[in-house]
């Protein structure tokens, strides 16, 4: 049997995984695809959510009791300690006594890290403000497979926010390890930070930043399209400044065929156009469902069940 890539590991970010554990990662989703035996039979997750989220809590709820193991925890940090003053410290001291392993959602960039810190159970990075998102890169890079057939050497083009969108910087850093192609499509203010560009240049993966889709070649395999993130603005006056800079209609997607693969972390607000739903390489209904799958082959590889 082949070794377990997260027994004993913690899911921060993508840095941490080079691509043969990758790929060792989405090798094992394979099998929760179809009913799954109660793995996680009297475990417990514990979903502490400081930030709101729909998609990722709920699938990890789901998958989770689809394992056999049951959920506690929080979605509104003001109905927690956190209010009265307790530090995120003593949080998570306190709720390792609780569970056997911890999702934690978080504004503060570097709050995931700080929390497998504090603990010795498996503790997975839900997204820490505008870092990192690994589990919504996994079940993207699972989605890849689907739609394509592979993750290696895929043309990509990363359209919106590239500077607060934390699921792009996750994937982004991972696809460098699979010989890919990018275009990064932003406006000037919102083009990808400098030290993922270092990542690129690093790893040497060939990349083009342009401000426009017309900039990008017909034939990409995958449009990753992204929302501007409202909530990681401090300056109100530069969010409205691009908040309506850019929408993806079926008139600017059609030159890239039927074939391409049109992806969305979701929630969606007015940069992609709905009639877009009906594209057949329209994923992000898939990317969702997706999750769950995903997310029950992490908690059963970080408890040794898988």
């Amino acid at each position: 049997m082949k070794k377990n890539p997260l027994l004993g590991r913690d899911v921060i970010s993508m840095r941490d995984f080079g691509p043969a554990e990758i790929r060792a990662i989405l090798d094992r989703c394979r099998a929760f695809e179809k009913k799954t035996k109660p793995l996680l039979g009297g475990k417990v997750l514990a979903n502490l959510f400081f930030e709101p989220s729909t998609r990722t809590r709920l699938s990890f709820d789901a998958a989770m009791k689809r394992l056999g193991g049951a959920t506690i925890g929080f979605a509104d940090a003001i109905s927690t300690s956190i209010s009265k003053g307790e530090s995120l410290w003593d949080t998570i001291r306190v709720a390792e006594g609780y569970c056997d392993v911890m999702v934690i959602r978080h504004p503060a960039e570097g709050s995931a890290r700080l929390a497998a810190e504090a603990t010795k159970l498996p503790v997975i990075n839900g997204g820490d403000g505008s870092n990192q998102h690994p589990t919504q890169t996994l079940l993207d890079l699972y989605t890849l497979r689907q739609r394509c057939g592979r993750i290696e050497g895929l043309k990509v083009a990363f359209v919106g926010d590239l500077k607060y969108g934390r699921t792009v910087h996750s994937l982004i850093r991972s696809l460098s390890h699979f010989d890919a192609r990018l275009w990064l499509v932003s406006p000037p203010t919102l083009r990808l930070p400098d030290d993922f560009l270092a990542d690129l240049r690093e790893t040497g993966t060939e990349h083009h930043i342009v401000d426009e889709l017309a900039a990008v070649p017909a034939d990409v395999d995958v449009l990753y399209l992204t929302r501007i993130q409202k909530e990681r603005f401090a300056d109100a006056i530069e969010y409205e400044r691009v908040r309506n800079a850019w929408q993806v209609t079926p008139d600017n997607v059609a030159r890239f065929g039927p074939k391409v693969t049109l992806m969305h972390p979701l929630p969606r607000v007015t940069e992609v156009h709905a009639a877009l739903d009906q594209h057949p390489g329209a994923a992000w209904f898939d990317q969702a469902h997706n999750g769950v799958v995903v997310r029950q082959a992490i908690l059963a590889l970080c408890l040794g069940a898988a």
